[in-house]
C-alpha cells in the first residue's frame, strides 16, 4: 500500500495533477526540466508548457524534444505571473485537482509530485505546498527552504535557508508551488499587476488572509538554477522589482504610503552606495511605471 492510498479512498488519493511550466526563450532549461518531469512516478500527472511570447524557436524545440506535453503559445511576453495564470486557467478547465507551478530552470527528483501530494492530502487547510530548493551548481546548499519572510513595512524579502515554520508574513516561492483546485477558485491566482517578482509573496499573503496555511514537503530536494532567464541586479530587473515592490506594499502594508517611501529610499540609497547609476535610474523608471499605471485594474481571479 502506497503512502497516498493509506490516507483515504482510491478516488480521493489519486488526484489529477497538471504541472504548469512557463518558458521564455529558455528552451534548453525547459527541455531539461521536462525530462525530469517525464520520470515522475505518478501516473496522473500532466504537463502544460506556456511559451510566454518567446522571440526564438523555443516552442518548436520543446515540442520536438517532448511531443507528449501540451504547449500553448502566447503572442507576447505578458510576464511570469500572467504566464502562470494562463496555464492555471487551462489546467482548471481541464479538470485538474491540483495545479503544480514549477520554474523551467529546475530539475525535480522522480518522487517529487508524490511528496507534495502527501502533504497536501494530509492537510485540508494547506492553501499551497512548497518544496526545498537547492542550488543547481551547489546541490548541497539550500537556496530556499520553501520560501521566506516578507517585511510589509519595507518590502524587504528574505529566503529561509533552514527548516522553519511558516507563520505570520511568510511566503512560498513560486519556483515550486502545488495549489489545490478549490484554492484557485476561492482565493484566486497570481495578481497580474506584477510582471515579475512579488507575485508569490502577494499570493501567499492572500492565502493567509483567507484562512489557509502554507505547508512544505520537507523531504523534497529540487535543483534550481535561480534566475536563469535574467542576470541579477540588472537595470531591467531593478525596474520591474521596483514597480512590483510598490504594488505589493500598496496591497498589503499597514500604512502603504510610509512603507512605499521607506522601500524607495532604501533601494535608492543602496544603489548610490554601490555606485550603480544605471540601476538608480532604473528604480526611477519603476516609479514612473507605477505612477502611470496606478489606476489600471489588474485581475487575480480565475
Amino acid at each position: 500500500m502506497t503512502e497516498l492510498s493509506m490516507l483515504g479512498s482510491a478516488a480521493e488519493m489519486n488526484p489529477r495533477v497538471i504541472c504548469v511550466v512557463v518558458n521564455w526563450n529558455g528552451w534548453q532549461d525547459t527541455i531539461e526540466c521536462l525530462f525530469s518531469l517525464r520520470q515522475q512516478d505518478y501516473d496522473r500527472l500532466e504537463v502544460l508548457v506556456v511559451d510566454n511570447g518567446s522571440t526564438n524557436d523555443s516552442s518548436q524545440r520543446i515540442l520536438d524534444a517532448h511531443p507528449w506535453v501540451t504547449l500553448i503559445q502566447l503572442k507576447n511576453n505578458v510576464g511570469f505571473p500572467s504566464g502562470c495564470n494562463a496555464g492555471t486557467r487551462l489546467a482548471i478547465q481541464r479538470g485538474a485537482d491540483y495545479v503544480w507551478l514549477l520554474n523551467n530552470d529546475t530539475i525535480v527528483p522522480a518522487d517529487t509530485v508524490r511528496k507534495l501530494l502527501r502533504v497536501a492530502l494530509s492537510n485540508p487547510q494547506a492553501g499551497a505546498v512548497g518544496a526545498v530548493l537547492y542550488y543547481m551548481y551547489s546541490p548541497t546548499k539550500v537556496q530556499a527552504w520553501g520560501g521566506g519572510r516578507i517585511n510589509v513595512w519595507t518590502g524587504f524579502v528574505t529566503h529561509f535557508e533552514q527548516a522553519t515554520s511558516f507563520e505570520g508574513n511568510t511566503y512560498l516561492t513560486g519556483a515550486c508551488m502545488l495549489l489545490p483546485r478549490k484554492v484557485c477558485q476561492e482565493v484566486g491566482i497570481f495578481y497580474e499587476g506584477f510582471f515579475m517578482y512579488c507575485d508569490d509573496s502577494d499570493f501567499c499573503l492572500r492565502l493567509r488572509s483567507a484562512g489557509y496555511e502554507l505547508s512544505i514537503a520537507k523531504d523534497t530536494a529540487i535543483l534550481h538554477k535561480e534566475g536563469a532567464s535574467s542576470p541579477k541586479r540588472s537595470p531591467l530587473i531593478d525596474r520591474f522589482a521596483t514597480t512590483s515592490g510598490m504594488r505589493l506594499l500598496k496591497r498589503h502594508a499597514p500604512l502603504p504610503f510610509i512603507s512605499i517611501t521607506l522601500f524607495l529610499l532604501l533601494r535608492m540609497a543602496n544603489r548610490v552606495r554601490r555606485i550603480e547609476w544605471k540601476n538608480l535610474y532604473a528604480v526611477w523608471q519603476g516609479i514612473v511605471v507605477y505612477l502611470k499605471e496606478r489606476h489600471l485594474k489588474f485581475t487575480d481571479q480565475i
